[in-house]
């Protein structure tokens, strides 16, 4: 532990000094000025301080630079501005005490100096920031697991599929570490393809760790029962597990699970409360999928409704979570009819275009929840 004390009077310096000693502090450096201080500090330059400091007991009136601008100039620094800094002062003036404080020391003592106070209000300091140095090395724990939570997240989400008769790609905007989405898509055999998309209620942690245990079950549920009602009969089965009687809160999410056939050109779906897939097809009109069930997790036993749509020409089918349609939101207009607008504009372009032609990154980054769009295409 290091304490500086900051005072141009040698006096004052052997003063303070001696009752350190005396209360048990012994590691403490004297400075005659500020300008020692941020040299000491390193203010100003690359390199950080010279040596870790603990608190600062630092003189109001000094020659060159006094009090005042030395704590001003500390905050301005994000490594040192939670340096504790207590003003020892003969002046009285409580205006200039406050202006003191606001300048960024956290408390002052009045010289000639009492030495009960003067270690009173050390301790009370240094309490102070042992408990904030613990709070900021607990939150840089929690961001470095944080950042590793997101990684493991965004590794189980599939990659692109570009095939003879199918190209499959995503395009997922986050709006915090931790994110609620989920996408996903297996080739069943030669011509089959399982696609889902689903939003996870809530986010950060706990709704994050639900979609890591479903996004673990996936592959296996999707490619054994390959059937719409099937797929999300077994999810659903996988998120009672999870929701107990007796917790007050019961997860659950909203799905949209494709079963595409290149050859038969059919689309088998189960809407679970999700919003409508738009099917794009050249010379006709945009298909919802909109038939549509309770949400998977909400019911021990849900009704599961499974849609068909048929295709003859090359189509673009587009999946994507509330998130966008709430980005793209106009007062006093149908969500779902711009976003079709929007799409007939640029459908044909890759992924990354549309999504730029629909939310510009200004509005797409400031979004409160989480923006998925996937996106498939047939020969």
């Amino acid at each position: 532990m290091n304490i500086v004390i900051v005072d141009d009077n040698p006096v004052n310096l052997m003063v303070i000094e001696k009752i350190l000693q005396n209360a048990g502090y012994s590691h403490f450096i004297k400075l005659s000025s500020a300008l020692e201080l941020m040299e000491l500090l390193s203010v100003g330059k690359d390199a950080g301080p010279q040596v870790p400091v603990d608190l600062i007991l630092m003189d109001m009136m000094m020659p060159e630079m006094d009090g005042l601008e030395a704590c001003r100039l500390l905050q301005e620094q994000d490594e040192l501005k939670d340096i504790p800094i207590i003003v020892v002062t003969a002046v009285g003036d409580s205006n200039l005490l406050a202006e003191a404080l606001e300048a960024g020391a956290i408390d002052y003592v009045m010289k000639p100096v009492n030495k009960v106070e003067l270690i009173a209000r050390i301790r009370v300091a240094l309490r102070l920031k042992y408990e904030k140095d613990w709070h900021k090395e607990n939150e840089a724990r929690i961001g470095r697991e944080l950042e590793l939570a997101k990684q493991v997240q965004r590794s189980v989400l599939s990659a692109p599929i570009h095939d003879n008769c199918v190209e499959i790609s995503a395009s997922y905007h986050p709006s915090s570490e931790l994110a609620g989405d989920l996408y996903s898509w297996y080739r069943i055999d030669e011509h089959r393809y399982g696609i889902i998309l689903l939003d996870m209620m809530g986010h950060g942690i706990s709704s994050s760790l639900v979609c890591m245990f479903i996004s673990s079950v996936m592959q296996d549920t999707i490619t054994r029962y390959v059937s719409p009602e099937l797929v999300i009969a077994e999810l659903n089965r996988y998120m009672n597990q999870l929701n107990r009687r007796d917790d007050a809160i019961n997860y659950y999410f909203t799905a949209i699970y494709l079963l595409v056939d290149t050859q038969r050109k059919t689309i088998e779906y189960v809407n679970a409360g999700h919003p409508p897939g738009m099917l794009f097809e050249a010379g006709k009109p945009v298909v919802l999928l909109n038939r549509s069930c309770a949400a998977v997790g909400f019911f021990d036993q849900m009704e599961i409704i499974k849609g068909v749509a048929a295709y003859e020409e090359p189509i673009r089918l587009f999946l994507y979570t509330d998130g966008l349609l709430e980005a793209i939101e106009e007062e006093g207009q149908d969500e779902t009819e711009q976003l079709i607008t929007g799409l007939r504009t640029c459908y044909d372009q890759d992924l990354g275009c549309i999504i730029d032609q629909l939310l510009p990154p200004e509005i797409r980054d400031v979004q409160e929840d989480d923006i998925c769009m996937v996106m498939v295409r047939t020969q």
